[in-house]
């Protein structure tokens, strides 16, 4: 009877839930996947008319090559970040995690404009350059400034997974290490990091798979050679209105970054996480 009881109260908790999933995302993917099948002539000429376009498959490289590049610099540089933190006091730890939360916490585009302030030509990096005797360098309107953009957004995705599992590794492994004489260095690349693997593995599939998708940051500090994929569906949307070639790219990235999440489910399911 309990039991019964438990499901009804979980059915009533979802079906609201599920309600406004079908509204928000079921309806329109389904619209989608139905337009890039031609709509009611239910055809695969979008999707074979992408697969031999060249500006597609230069695209998709290109996209793939700046989530790649964008990923290894978050890891790079998210790594130190969740290490000092996992090892401040429970006191200092959330007072740091504010610096982290904080641009994690600004919109995307008002980081993209003052990015542009910052590094552009006339911006405060160049203006110090210049006044230290150094050339000015271009930073902005080409894939260095893309890669800047993205990593500063997608540092906070490495960080907190690989916090959770940094925190919850045992202090006493490297305690006993430690009194077997073994030096700090040797520590971590022996113990921390290869423990830490499935926290930083997390981390670099949601900054790929969050990269796949990126729209304002390549449009707003990107050239013309750094398109990316969602770039490419707005052209088509927008500048050619090929709605059935647009739909065909969307459920394409749709469907590598399900993959993707899928596969991110299934690490955070594995215990070895933490």
């Amino acid at each position: 009877m309990a039991i019964q009881m438990n499901r009804r109260e979980l059915a009533q908790f979802l079906g609201p839930v599920t309600a406004v999933m079908a509204f928000g995302l079921i309806i329109p993917l389904a619209f989608i996947v139905y337009s890039s099948l031609g709509g009611g002539h239910l055809s695969l000429k979008a999707y074979i008319d992408l697969f031999n376009s060249r500006l597609f498959a230069r695209v998709a490289l290109t996209t793939v090559e700046i989530s790649l590049s964008a990923t290894a610099v978050s890891l790079l540089l998210g790594y130190p970040i969740a290490l000092h933190l996992s090892r401040l006091s429970d006191l200092w730890r959330p007072i740091f995690l504010i610096f982290v939360l904080l641009p994690f916490w600004t919109s995307i585009l008002v980081k993209s404009f003052s990015l542009i302030v910052v590094l552009g030509e006339q911006g405060l990096v160049n203006s110090t350059l210049a006044a230290i005797g150094l050339p000015r360098l271009p930073m902005v309107f080409n894939r260095i400034g893309v890669l800047i953009g993205l990593s500063s957004w997608l540092i906070p995705f490495v960080v907190f997974p690989l916090l959770s599992n940094l925190i919850a590794q045992s202090a006493d492994l490297r305690k006993t290490a430690a009194v077997m004489g073994a030096s700090d260095l040797r520590i971590f690349w022996q113990i921390t990091f290869p423990l830490s693997t499935p926290g930083l593995l997390a981390g670099g599939i949601m900054c790929f798979v969050i990269s796949l998708g990126s729209f304002v940051t390549p449009a707003l500090l990107g050239g013309r050679q750094d398109m990316m994929v969602a770039n490419l569906i707005d052209f088509y949307t927008r500048e050619s209105l090929n709605w059935a070639t647009a739909s065909a790219i969307a459920v394409l990235l749709f469907a590598v970054s399900g993959a993707l999440l899928l596969l991110l489910g299934k690490l955070r399911g594995n215990s070895a996480l933490v």
